[in-house]
């Protein structure tokens, strides 16, 4: 009864422990879907998983769904609004009754709703995940005047940070939902990037994307025919820190142009006619002046041209402000060409003047080269020196060249391990009685050449197999006078029987092993 118990004692065990292993490694690996979520948004995801039918897992603030159906999962919930924002705005008045409701807690709540309802705003913009807007207000004290209100907005990115241009929209956005509030009273802070400070105030980090920007255009520009990892460009941006303000007049006189002619012309003419001079023989009567008369006249003509020109003028102003590119330089430095001579050899020889001439034109036609302005382009062919690899080269396994999880083949191998052990040293042993039958139906031992002519052993002596009238008596024995035993023709009995569980040790296990359960048979 005890072994019975024993035997079906270890079979419940083996079957719960490999039930149990079976759904340990039938478990879907979880990962995890959302977490720090507020009440309301949490509960409604939880609501549309249990709708859907998908195993989830609430570990304290995280919801774990299985690994392989996450990103689908997020997608799904996203086209349904999941998680929605948890902010209220204006609705928040609508709880407010005129009774018990004081000129303070009717204003905690109106800045409460402007901040929700400036927060949907921002969620509203397709690259922006969460948003808070915090707005402070300062009170009125006595008869000093109320202060100028001050706000900050905390925003988080689908991908990548906020760019300047972007955050000073958000400034004013802000600035124009409060009254008297200034765009620069409102601070844009980052969960990624940090402070972000207005389009005006990133004059020197702007210089810096663009002559990345452009780095990375002449790179691919040129890789594309000296090769991936021949060719190494470095750009640099003088920019403009302040404003500028250039007025010029410029007057062209060889630009000239007749817009009108006036010509005039005067003429005069002018006859006289009288006596000669006064003399005393003109006063005679019959002087010699008496009867002469005398006469002029003159002619006169005069002309006048007056043409009047406009005069070519050039007035130009221009306003340079901060960012504005001052001078331009890019350096080039390309990779010769890499060759086998007749040997064998590598041998590197120089690019042409030619390719050089038409690689600059393409980096001045990329970068916006003007010259004018006095940028600079540099292009250099060297040979660049081989780079030796460090550490170790990383190569994907035999599971990921597979596509085998090796988690859920790792739980599958201990299933069946476990399994094997339990079967071949708990249940085998319990199951497998070793009786009388067992020990008799052994087959004997193969025959060796020590003992050939040895029947097999049984542990049993049948009854008339064994005659003893060939034995000696003690009284047959001739004891000396020192009463010893004479010396007998067999070996010692015991040495014997040792020499034949040495010889013939499986038969001896088992007519122990057999002695031992019947001893056990007749205790019980």
């Amino acid at each position: 009864m005890r072994r019975k118990v024993i035997v079906a004692g270890a079979t419940v065990l083996v079957f719960a422990a490999v039930l149990g292993l079976a759904r340990m490694a039938s478990q879907p690996s979880m990962a995890l879907l959302y977490s720090g979520l507020e009440a309301g948004p949490a509960g409604d995801v939880i609501a549309a998983l249990e709708a859907q039918g998908v195993a989830h897992e609430i570990r304290g603030g995280a919801i774990y769904v299985d690994s392989a159906a996450r990103d689908g999962l997020r997608m799904t919930l996203a086209s349904e609004g999941l998680p929605a924002n948890s902010s209220k705005g204006y609705e928040l008045l609508d709880g407010l009754s005129g009774f018990g409701t004081t000129s303070q807690m009717f204003d905690a709540a109106y800045w409460r709703a402007k901040e929700g309802e400036l927060a949907r705003t921002i969620m509203s913009a397709p690259h922006i995940q969460t948003a808070r807007v915090h707005i402070a207000t300062p009170g009125s004290q006595g008869l000093r005047p109320r202060g100028a209100p001050t706000a900050s907005v905390s925003v988080s990115t689908a991908d990548g940070s906020l760019s300047p241009a972007h955050a000073k929209a958000l400034k004013y956005l802000v600035a124009s939902a409060v009254p008297a509030l200034s765009p620069d009273d409102v601070s844009i802070i980052d969960a990624r990037g940090g402070l972000i400070q207005g389009a005006d105030e990133v004059a020197s980090v702007d210089a810096a994307d663009r002559a990345e920007m452009l780095k990375t255009s002449v790179e691919r520009l040129l890789e594309a025919r000296v090769g991936y990892g021949n060719a190494i460009v470095e750009v640099a941006i003088d920019t403009a820190q302040e404003n500028e303000t250039i007025r010029e007049r410029l007057i062209d006189p060889e630009g000239r142009v007749a817009i009108s002619t006036d010509t005039v012309e005067t003429a005069n003419t002018a006859n006289e006619s009288g006596n000669a001079g006064v003399t005393v023989a003109s006063n005679l009567p019959t002087g010699d002046g008496a009867g002469a008369d005398a006469s002029s006249s003159s002619n006169a003509s005069e002309t006048r041209e007056r043409v009047n020109y406009e005069v070519s003028e050039t007035m130009r102003e221009v306003t340079r402000g901060p960012g504005t590119v001052r001078r331009l330089t890019v350096a080039v430095l390309v990779d010769g060409l890499r060759e086998v001579d007749a040997a064998g050899d590598p041998v590197w020889t120089p690019r042409s003047d030619e390719e050089l001439g038409a690689l600059r034109d393409l980096v001045a036609g990329a970068v916006g080269y003007d010259e004018s302005r006095g940028d600079t382009i540099t292009i250099k062919t060297m040979e660049f020196e081989p780079i030796m690899p460090v550490g170790t080269e990383a190569t994907p396994g035999l599971f990921a060249r597979l596509g085998l999880d090796a988690m859920a083949l790792a739980k599958v191998l201990v299933l069946a391990l476990v399994t094997l052990v339990l079967g071949l040293f708990v249940l085998r042993p319990a199951l497998l009685g070793r009786g009388e039958s067992n020990a008799e139906s052994l087959p004997a031992p193969e025959a060796t050449v020590e003992d050939t002519d040895l029947p097999a052993l049984d542990g049993e002596i049948e009854m008339g197999a064994f005659d003893g009238s060939d034995l000696a008596v003690v009284s047959d024995f001739d004891f000396g006078d020192d009463g010893a035993l004479p010396a007998l023709g067999e070996p010692d009995p015991v040495d014997r029987l040792r020499r034949l569980i040495e010889e013939r040790q499986a038969e001896t296990v088992e007519i122990l092993r057999g002695w031992m359960e019947d001893d056990q048979e007749e205790n019980a």
